[in-house]
């Protein structure tokens, strides 16, 4: 049964991976389709990372900034809820330290790019307090990033949006 539910699962991370290739191909509205049937199998309350991956891709594939934030709100309260399903601290309702999650650390590591994202569509929507705050929120969590392509692409991107948010 276990075995089964992790072949599911790596299902709809394959899934999710070809429709993020789409949308770095070029093909964005397909790219949308694919996410938005996928949104429609797992639903507000299905897996925490898949949930996280999936509308923090789909935000990319929105025309409408008002669209791209929602989807981004969204990423965020599944980062979050699986952050909380932990408890303060890592610990668990009886105060002991909790089993962490097994998708805790990659839920993490969305933190920057997710918080980075939430400021660029703030500023987008010409809410630079918001954007501020979120452009905070990203830098902070970025401490935790490895220092290797990724990390040192977010903190970049952080950089860049930084940049552009003083020259405005």
């Amino acid at each position: 049964m276990v075995e089964q539910q992790e072949a599911s699962d790596d299902a709809v991370m394959t899934r999710i991976g070809q429709a993020i290739m789409l949308l770095h191909g070029g093909d964005r509205e397909e790219a949308r389709n694919r996410f938005g049937a996928l949104w429609s199998e797992i639903g507000a309350d299905g897996d925490a990372l898949h949930r996280c991956t999936l509308a923090h891709y789909m935000a990319d594939t929105q025309d409408d900034p008002g669209d791209e934030l929602a989807w981004d709100l969204r990423a965020l309260t599944a980062a979050d809820g699986l952050s909380a399903a932990e408890g303060p601290g890592g610990e668990g309702a009886g105060g002991a330290r909790a089993a962490e999650h097994r998708d805790t650390p990659a839920v993490r590591a969305f933190y920057p790019s997710l918080h980075l994202n939430l400021a660029a569509d703030y500023l987008k929507l010409q809410r630079p307090e918001s954007a501020r705050i979120h452009l905070q929120r990203a830098r902070a969590a970025a401490v935790s990033l490895a220092d290797d392509g990724y990390g040192g692409g977010v903190r970049a991107a952080i950089d860049r949006l930084e940049l552009r948010m003083r020259e405005e």
